[in-house]
């Protein structure tokens, strides 16, 4: 494993919020992962990656910078391994999840992408759809504003006008499911799966979590859970992920969020030497491919 160098690219600040502590903690456990397994691994900011500081072959990142992830799908088509993959990241972004996800028959809200100067009302009302989510649809939310809760389809439309007020053109509407709210991880081509109710827990980043509430246990296929997510994972293209559905009173389970390499927070030691494994499988496959 000696020949194997790796770069390291750690989340800027401004895409870590309130979890800067936790998603620097979980790659930093990984990286010691991958060096106990023989592993060089050199750590980078994402300034530095924009800087064309980063000349190893395989980049492990949790980049979130447009620009960066720019470079990365540059530096994947040059033939270089990165994980998770720029495109990915791409993909989670709410917009593109969004299309994806549905596209894929992968169980998700009812929802709506709109220009954010459009009257929304019409199609809301068509649609049946009263309490919803506003999310911000070109990039990941780094603010608590990026994600709102409405109760009605004229907060709805108040809500789009400060989004574009704000400069953000684009915005996905989402159905709001009734149910609990359960949070996942999970890590591909290994066992890793972990989940909980980050209510009843008081893991939160934004507080939305209040919204739904305290989960009510309501009974549902666990089995299930882990497929859906695994299938999410595969047609987005990321390797270490983490989200959350709503399980309805009925037991069915739709994804509301994706993300590529979240902080793992609740089981960073339990998951760290699976993502290393995981690194260390798709390494070897490149290898074999190249």
């Amino acid at each position: 494993m000696a020949d194997i160098k790796i770069a390291g690219v750690m989340r800027a600040g401004a895409f870590s919020p309130n979890h800067i502590g936790n998603d620097a903690a979980i790659f930093n456990i990984v990286a010691e992962q991958l060096r106990k397994r023989g592993c060089e691994v050199n750590v980078y900011s994402e300034e530095q990656l924009m800087a064309g500081k980063i000349t190893e072959r395989i980049i492990v990142n949790m980049c979130r910078e447009q620009k960066s992830i720019e470079i990365l799908q540059k530096m994947e088509d040059d033939g270089c391994l990165v994980i998770n993959s720029g495109y990915g990241i791409e993909n989670c972004t709410r917009e593109r999840m969004t299309r994806i996800l549905l596209a894929s028959n992968i169980p998700y809200p009812d929802s709506l992408i709109v220009n954010t100067d459009e009257v929304i009302k019409p199609a809301l009302a068509d649609a049946g759809i009263s309490q919803a989510w506003i999310k911000r649809g070109d990039f990941h939310a780094m603010h608590k504003e990026d994600v709102s809760y409405v109760r009605h389809p004229e907060e709805a439309q108040e809500v789009l006008q400060e989004y574009f007020l704000r400069g953000i053109k684009r915005a996905v509407i989402n159905r709001h499911l009734v149910g609990d709210l359960i949070k996942f991880y999970g890590v591909t081509d290994t066992p890793f799966f972990f989940w909980f109710y980050p209510y009843d827990e008081g893991h939160s980043k934004y507080g939305h979590e209040a919204i739904n509430g305290k989960s009510r246990g309501i009974p549902f296929d666990k089995d299930h859970l882990h497929d859906i997510c695994k299938k999410a994972a595969e047609v987005l293209d990321v390797k270490i992920y983490g989200g959350d559905c709503i399980v309805s009173p009925e037991g069915d389970i739709r994804i509301i969020d994706f993300n590529d390499w979240p902080s793992f927070a609740p089981c960073r030691n339990e998951a760290a030497p699976h993502i290393a494994k995981c690194i260390l499988a798709a390494v070897k496959q490149h290898k074999k491919q190249n």
